[in-house]
């Protein structure tokens, strides 16, 4: 039961710890601006020169070849529509013949609400091949299905660690592992094809993964082994790809910034919030930086393909602030990136915002709570055939009597 009246006495006893909040981040905001001007009046041959002085092998991010190419941090799109319909219709064109797949997740993690325990992950993609009519039927033009995993007891078990009884970290990774692998399983069946028929494969997140850093020693292996081997097959295939990042809090702007200055990274600001206002535009997006982030995978050399891959902040809507795209440096390097950036851009005019191709991979894989609710009703019909029981605690019970 959410009672207003308790909550509004709540907020207002901490009213000034929200003032001080928002007083440093302006100032830290105003400060780390000052930063970017100074920055912008530096070609990439004097901003190289000074991070060589620094000797700094993370210092955040890495100029490209399109740092000179960017005014004020800019790389403008350049086009604009009188109404929707020509926006759409632009995003027709752009994507004509153009193949998209997007793979995204979900999961059941293991409860103590159930016993014995049990995990899940559901994959679902969407391969939209955009094949002209002439090419075959429609019904051969996409692809939509998911894969659904089970995680034993004997797999879920981390001896030795706290949550050993019913660890949620282990569904988690499966689930990063298995969305990759389907990236990579398309990538090589897609392999044999002209460039522009190869899809641009999108990874629903980041490729720079700190968060495998912050897990107990061990636990990183597999996000770090699954990366490499995606960012591997892309560049053996030569296939686009793509990790979009759509309320992004990274800092690896900020922090080149505060190394080229002698300090720490501000904690209160990220890119996105710090060159919304230099993309002013629909469409406008920064140059692109090769991602150099100190954090503890890089730093103990465990993270070398940080820097294989390269990002930029692009805006795709004018209400929220600016989204990440990352992609491959071999395809930075290639010359592909405007033609990549336009198929981003394209799909997100579909999509109303966010690319049409990742909304329908989200919707495919979303498993709901009801889908929980039957999920374990199939795991205790499953242990029943196999003369075991499901013990379900008597709180979970009154829930399910209750909702």
């Amino acid at each position: 039961m959410f009672v207003r009246s308790a909550a509004a006495a709540a907020l207002e006893r901490k009213k000034e710890l929200f003032s001080i909040y928002e007083r440093e981040r302006w100032e830290e905001q105003k400060r780390v601006q000052g930063w970017l001007q100074e920055l912008q009046a530096e070609s990439a041959a004097s901003l190289n020169r000074r991070l060589d002085d620094i000797d700094d092998a993370w210092p955040g991010a890495l100029p490209t070849g399109e740092y000179d190419r960017a005014v004020g941090m800019r790389i403008p799109f350049g086009v604009k529509w009188q109404n929707r319909e020509k926006a759409n219709q632009w995003a027709l064109d752009t994507l004509d013949g153009r193949p998209a797949l997007a793979v995204d997740g979900s999961q059941i993690i293991p409860t103590t609400d159930y016993s014995p325990p049990v995990g899940a992950v559901q994959i679902g993609w969407f391969f939209n091949d955009r094949r002209p009519a002439a090419d075959g039927d429609a019904a051969g033009r996409y692809e939509k299905d998911i894969d659904f995993e089970v995680l034993a007891p004997d797999e879920l078990l981390d001896a030795g660690g706290d949550d050993s009884v019913f660890p949620n970290w282990r569904v988690n990774q499966e689930r990063f592992i298995l969305e990759c692998a389907k990236l990579c399983e398309f990538m090589e069946r897609c392999a044999q094809r002209p460039f522009a028929r190869r899809p641009v494969c999108f990874l629903d997140g980041s490729l720079i993964i700190s968060f495998a850093g912050q897990l107990r020693a061990g636990r990183e292996h597999g996000y770090i082994q699954a990366v490499q081997e995606l960012l591997d097959c892309s560049e053996r295939t030569q296939t686009p790809l793509v990790g979009f990042v759509d309320n992004t809090y990274s800092r690896d702007i900020v922090t080149l910034l505060a190394t080229l200055h002698g300090l720490p990274a501000p904690a209160h600001i990220n890119d996105a919030s710090l060159l919304a206002a230099n993309l002013p535009d629909w469409g406008d997006r920064s140059p692109f930086w090769v991602c150099a982030r100190p954090d503890r995978l890089s730093t103990e050399g465990r993270a070398d393909f940080y820097k294989q891959v390269c990002f930029c902040l692009a805006r795709l809507s004018m209400e929220n602030a600016p989204a990440r795209l990352e992609m491959p440096r071999w395809l930075l390097e290639s010359g592909r990136a405007d033609e990549i950036v336009s198929l981003v851009l394209a799909e997100a005019v579909v999509g109303s915002g966010y690319p049409y191709v990742l909304e329908t991979a989200d919707v495919t894989a979303v498993i709901q709570q009801q889908d929980r609710q039957r999920f374990y009703r199939l795991f205790q019909e499953f242990l029943e055939e196999q003369g075991m029981a499901m013990t379900v605690t008597r709180k979970q019970r009154s829930k399910q009597l209750r909702r």
